[in-house]
């Protein structure tokens, strides 16, 4: 039985297979270089789910996502949105992204549950007003402690963060290490580190 309705899950799955030829390809010994823009890099299926069980476990109505990138995860949350009957803010920084995860929202029947802010994440947050039931946190990983210090102020008692990429790839692992450790510090939110999709910190603010 699929978790999502036929419409959604038939976005997701365009989104799969594509995350799937990416990796093929990229993959392939003698692969030309490939801009990081070009690929989806998204959560994964398994992480997807999470963060929407997580969203509609906990009632979330004000869910902030920073880093759009092509909208995978954003149709996620969005399918969520629509489950506890609120919205998504949706912060990133280019433009054509934007407008692939406008027309995945709008295949998925998602569009009306999604609004999206474009810039740059830390300006856009000194302008945000809370509080936020959840946040998924999924931007270039020395960004992860300047964003947690603008959004911990503003956050729910009993909101929830999602940082993605808490393991994978290797090469961010000391920005990673160094946001769990700043919001293990923080002093009025538990965290555990889950080995799910690239690994995620999940956060909930006391």
């Amino acid at each position: 039985m699929a978790l999502l309705d036929p419409v959604i899950e038939r976005v997701l799955a365009d989104f799969e297979r594509r995350a799937e030829d990416e990796q093929r390809r990229t993959m392939t010994p003698g692969a030309p270089d490939t801009d990081l823009d070009d690929l989806l890099l998204s959560v994964g299926r398994e992480a997807g789910i999470l963060l929407y069980l997580l969203a509609t476990g906990a009632q979330s109505r004000r869910i902030l996502e920073l880093g759009s990138s092509y909208g995978y995860s954003t149709v996620w949350l969005g399918a969520a949105a629509r489950a506890t009957g609120g919205k998504v803010l949706s912060l990133e920084l280019k433009d054509f992204k934007i407008e692939h995860a406008r027309q995945a929202l709008t295949r998925a029947g998602l569009s009306s549950r999604v609004e999206f802010h474009m810039g740059d994440c830390l300006e856009s947050l000194k302008t945000l007003s809370g509080p936020f039931d959840f946040v998924l946190l999924d931007v270039w990983k020395d960004l992860y402690v300047p964003c947690f210090e603008l959004v911990h102020p503003k956050l729910a008692p009993g909101a929830v963060i999602c940082a993605d990429n808490m393991l994978l790839p290797e090469a961010v692992r000391p920005q990673a290490e160094a946001y769990r450790k700043r919001v293990r510090a923080a002093g009025d939110m538990d965290s555990v580190l889950l080995d799910i999709g690239n690994g995620i910190e999940i956060s909930r603010k006391r």
